[in-house]
């Protein structure tokens, strides 16, 4: 079993910045990608952003891009999620998880081990 425990979320203005992590447990998260989701209330759980395992290459909902950078440090067993020029729809509960097939796709049914998430408010 694959434990992912994220933090980093808060209160923020319309404007504001702030980093996400995840911590995943393991010897092996080198080999997993690793995405970013978000549900608001009355809101189905919706994709951020992914990377991949070996080449690194990253992928993001075009809500976020531009605005959002997802990385990740395999020596620490982290991935971070960059969060910039924040809007009030950017509200939600975030989510981290692990692709063990390492491809990193903007379907959570692909993933197989999710975060208990951590929240995210920006106010108006």
């Amino acid at each position: 079993q694959v434990q992912l425990v994220e933090s980093g979320g808060g209160l923020v203005q319309t404007g504001g910045s702030l980093r996400l992590s995840c911590a995943a447990s393991g010897r092996t998260f080198f080999m997993y990608a690793m995405g970013w989701f978000r549900q608001a209330p009355g809101k189905e759980r919706e994709f951020v952003a992914a990377i991949s395992r070996t080449t690194g290459n990253t992928d993001y909902a075009d809500s976020v891009r531009g605005r959002f950078t997802i990385s990740r440090d395999n020596a620490r067993n982290t991935v971070y999620l960059q969060m910039n020029s924040l809007k009030p729809e950017d509200t939600a509960v975030y989510y981290c998880a692990a692709d063990l097939r390492g491809r990193g796709t903007r379907s959570g049914v692909d993933y197989d081990y999710w975060g208990q998430g951590t929240q995210v408010t920006v106010s108006s």
